[in-house]
């Protein structure tokens, strides 16, 4: 078990596993490469774990926010254009689309190489069609196990899905050198995609560099199992450290393009427009080195930041919002050491989800259903914003979060309200009552009735326990909960192992879509975690991801966000708002809506003293 004053210290010389150069030496090269200055260098935390660097086989937000730096994808987004624009980042100019949306093609800009690996041999490796054609059938290689396969299955490129299948019933290696029509090589520079079905809006899973950057066959091939160990892409960093749950250290990649810091922030963004100013033109990355720890307790991560061993505060926990910001600002004392904090409504959704396939809080009849109502009409949401997250989000009314299409925030639903009493009522009428005087509700069948709640060991989650406990107390409803660490949780989730768990997930593009997408039966155990399945609801789904954007898509998110609410397979708690504060030092920082890469962008710059 690592000690927190040891996760909280600067980086050690080699990880577990890894032939890596020294700190020192890491140093020494990076000061000399500019021109004998320090190196710049930003450290902070992440309060989760994170599991690998292996894109294909990763889902969580602090592993792809890693991944996010040292692959790329075929577009990113500008990093202080708001709202999103999406920009070329390794394509030669924007793609060829057919009328239908049906057939992409894509270039590549020439001269784009791959960070220097031994996988290599000693050679530089240029970046090629090939490779984002290996990179997204490696999702669909059953030895991968990707947890992301089905999305990209339903993307629907014909031919992926029947090669993944003769793989798994004649038990042979995955075919990669076989051709299929979905995906064609073009030439050294360019690849085509088809679809079976249109995909209007295809260019925004292409802008997803922490999942669908281009990968290296020679790499997959030289680490084997030990790929996510090893992550090499054409990013603008590389991994030098990795100690699993401790530390994560990136440094430049010396073998980056020349690239340069070109954003185009809106006429009216103040500050985005002085962001502009002060670093337009330098080559990125800015920084030498990013070093994050993994900090899970709540005191640790900020007392980190407080004795500047840390320059940046990512989501600042809410137990400190009232000595960090409160009433929304800087705190004065605070302010005075030039720390700078910004308060952002983010792209993200908090909720609680009951397995479908569950006896007990599953099924889609009238008294199952009923159930998950009257739970959801018991959990005080003002309270839990209030006193757990300290005012810190808003109600979520729907699936769909804002800044997202689809969102409406003029919409109002159940999915907000808190009515004991209607929830009592629906309880019995349903069969839900306390036959044998004990205190608590049974099953109609009159079998005990036990809601099971998976949570983790951190400070936020026995504050959100209590609640729920005094909640579901108060409606005669018997709660235990079950603690195990979160990717523990996670892969028994998708396993279908848990009755309820809570959640939070936050978008990787700009469609609403996204979340309407976790009540798709298809996606059962993946982004559809609760396994809902309702042929209605599958129906809207197909539709939507075929429509251009418009009223008669915009009619089919209202009918969605009606389905979700009448049968709640998930309970939706808020969208966040995001307090973030930082040093003086750390210049150009935005939080982006919905992507994960912004390190290079930013830079630290010496403050003077006086």
């Amino acid at each position: 078990m690592i000690q927190r004053r040891n996760a909280i210290g600067l980086a050690v010389a080699t990880a577990t596993g890894l032939t890596l150069p020294s700190m020192a030496q890491a140093a020494q090269s990076n000061a000399a490469a500019a021109g004998g200055a320090p190196p710049r260098v930003l450290r902070y935390a992440f309060p989760v774990a994170e599991s690998g660097f292996d894109p294909a086989q990763i889902s969580d937000t602090y592993s792809r926010t890693v991944t996010a730096h040292i692959f790329e994808a075929l577009y990113g987004y500008d990093h202080l254009a708001r709202p999103a624009r999406i920009v070329p980042l390794v394509a030669d100019g924007m793609p060829e689309v057919s009328e239908d949306f049906r057939t992409w093609t894509f270039k590549l800009r020439p001269g784009i190489f791959f960070a220097d690996d031994p996988a290599f041999k000693g050679k530089p490796r240029e970046l090629v069609a090939a490779d984002f054609v290996f990179a997204f059938k490696r999702f669909a290689d059953p030895a991968v196990k990707s947890p992301l396969w089905a999305s990209v299955e339903n993307w629907k490129m014909p031919g992926l899905a029947e090669l993944r299948q003769e793989s798994v019933h004649r038990k042979t290696p995955f075919d990669y050198d076989r051709a299929i029509e979905g995906l064609r090589v073009l030439g050294r520079h360019a690849f085509q995609v088809k679809l079976e079905e249109p995909r209007p809006r295809f260019i925004e899973s292409m802008a997803v560099s922490d999942l669908f950057g281009a990968v290296a066959r020679e790499v997959v091939a030289a680490y084997g199992d030990k790929i996510a160990e090893h992550p090499v892409g054409t990013g603008p960093f590389r991994l030098t450290t990795w100690r699993r749950s401790s530390l994560i250290v990136l440094e430049r990649n010396p073998s980056y393009r020349e690239r340069l810091w070109q954003c185009e922030p809106a006429p009216g963004d103040a500050a985005g427009q002085a962001i502009a100013e002060r670093l337009r033109g330098r080559r990125l990355p800015l920084l030498d080195r990013v070093e994050i720890s993994i900090i899970e307790e709540v005191q640790p991560r900020w007392l980190s930041f407080l004795n500047k061993q840390h320059d940046y505060i990512d989501r600042l926990p809410n137990e400190f919002m009232q000595v960090g910001m409160p009433g929304g600002r800087v705190a004065p004392n605070l302010a005075k050491q030039g720390i700078r904090g910004a308060i952002t409504l983010a792209s993200d959704i908090t909720f609680t989800y009951f397995n479908m396939d569950d006896p007990v809080v599953g099924g889609l009849a009238p008294h199952q259903v009923a159930l998950r109502r009257a739970i959801g009409l018991g959990v005080d949401l003002d309270r839990e914003i209030r006193l757990v997250r300290r005012g810190m989000a808003i109600p979520a009314q729907s699936p769909v979060m804002p800044h997202l299409s689809g969102y409406d925030p003029a919409f109002k639903s159940e999915m907000s309200e808190y009515n004991p009493a209607r929830a009592k009522a629906l309880l019995e009428v349903h069969g839900y009552v306390d036959r044998d005087g004990d205190g608590w509700r049974e099953l109609p069948d009159g079998k005990p009735l036990r809601l099971e709640i998976a949570t983790q060991p951190d400070g936020l989650s026995r504050q959100l326990n209590e609640l729920w406990q005094k909640n579901m107390h108060a409606l005669g409803l018997r709660v235990v909960f079950k603690t195990a660490k979160w990717p523990e949780n996670l892969k028994a989730g998708r396993a279908g192992k848990l009755q309820i768990w809570a959640l939070a997930s936050g978008a990787s593009g700009g469609d609403g879509q996204g979340m309407i997408t976790r009540y798709f039966g298809p996606q059962s155990g993946n982004q559809n975690i609760a396994r809902f399945k309702l042929p209605a609801m599958d129906a809207i789904h197909d539709r939507m991801t075929v429509l251009p954007n418009g009223p008669d898509r915009d009619a089919l998110f209202a009918q969605a966000k009606k389905l979700a609410v009448a049968y709640m397979p998930y309970k939706l708690h808020t969208h966040r708002l995001y307090a973030d504060l930082m040093h003086a030092e750390l210049q150009g920082w935005r939080r982006p809506l919905y992507w994960n890469e912004w390190w290079h962008f930013v830079d630290m710059q010496p403050v003077p003293q006086g």
